[in-house]
């Protein structure tokens, strides 16, 4: 097996989440091992492979790649006819910009609505009007790309930029925050892809539980 990917909790890491969708998806052959977060000798295992010894990390034969993104883009690099990344030059450079703002924003929403695949909640208002304001920039983008692309993916197929905010869209799920229908149908798209469900098939199926990681 040539590609290796380390993951946490399926049903807590979204950082894990991405890039193994995109390994699942896109059919390359892959095997996985689940590293348990939070634990005593989480950190030794997960420093075993990646001095960052953070999850997800990437094994290439004994090559090692880690963050998410940067994992993306080097599956992208690997297998350039799956198109995870859209093929105009425009698209790729707007695809990619949105997968970074991702990558380094929505922090008040990420916050107060950690990715939870086994909880679903009565909407309150979490995270204040930062965590509102991430939700409206979401509904921007989902906005915008549809009106541009069609759908049902920002860029009308699946790809690297959805795996990116799936984690974000299983929180507008989760927490059952009130959308708009462009957002709803998006979040619908994502959740119901053959390999988040795969994903969320195994989380379910877990039995850790990271305190840190659950609200009321």
């Amino acid at each position: 097996m040539r590609f290796k990917i380390v993951i946490g909790n399926k049903n807590y890491s979204s950082w894990s989440m991405r890039p193994w969708l995109v390994l699942d998806h896109f059919g390359f052959e892959y095997e996985e091992e689940l590293i348990p977060l939070d634990q005593a000798d989480t950190r030794a295992r997960l420093l075993s492979y990646s001095p960052a010894a953070k999850v997800p990390i990437l094994i290439d034969r004994s090559y090692t790649v880690w963050d998410s993104l940067s994992i993306i883009e080097y599956l992208a690099e690997q297998k350039p006819d799956a198109r995870i990344w859209p093929e105009g030059g425009q698209d790729r450079a707007r695809a990619r910009s949105l997968a970074a703002e991702m990558h380094a924003g929505f922090h008040p929403l990420r916050r107060a609505c950690p990715m939870n695949l086994r909880k679903e909640f009565v909407f309150k208002l979490r995270g204040g009007t930062a965590a509102r304001k991430d939700v409206e920039r979401f509904e921007g983008i989902v906005r915008d790309r549809m009106m541009r692309s069609g759908g049902p993916f920002l860029f009308g197929e699946w790809g690297g930029v959805d795996a990116m905010y799936a984690p974000l869209a299983t929180r507008i799920a989760t927490y059952n925050w009130p959308v708009s229908h462009d957002l709803q149908t998006y979040v619908e798209a994502v959740l119901g892809e053959a390999s988040f469900q795969k994903w969320r098939s195994a989380a379910l199926e877990e039995s850790w539980f990271l305190a840190s990681d659950e609200v009321k």
